[in-house]
């Protein structure tokens, strides 16, 4: 299985950014798009574990949108195949100290690449 196709990176680099941008920007459309509908889905939070796609809309559609601002530090991208990739990253929200930790599992599907995990996470 080839790892890290040029193209397919460039594919999983340009939903992560436009995953960020839809985080931080609380784009509460976008983050659904970008989450696979299922109910296979999951997304591991700082305070919570949501099981399914419609517990993570949910989660989305009842969050603050205030604070919401961070710095990434770093970001590793690794595809599996075509139709496989991981992201993970380091970040650090606006008036904290505190590092954070976001791990993302992309697949592609018909409708383009959609997030099937993620876990988001603070160190102590």
């Amino acid at each position: 299985m080839p790892v890290n196709l040029p193209e397919v990176i460039a594919e999983v680099i340009a939903a992560c950014e436009r995953y960020e941008d839809a985080l931080v920007h609380n784009k509460v459309e976008v983050l659904d798009e970008l989450f696979w509908q299922s109910p296979h889905t999951l997304r591991y939070g700082a305070t919570e574990n949501l099981y399914g796609y419609d517990e993570i809309q949910a989660f989305r559609a009842a969050r603050p949108s205030q604070g919401l601002a961070r710095e990434v530090l770093r970001t590793v991208i690794t595809s599996y195949g075509r139709d496989f990739a991981t992201a993970n990253l380091e970040f650090r929200r606006e008036g904290s100290t505190r590092t954070g930790r976001q791990s993302q599992t992309w697949m592609r599907t018909a409708q383009g690449w959609r997030v099937v995990a993620a876990h988001v996470s603070l160190l102590g």
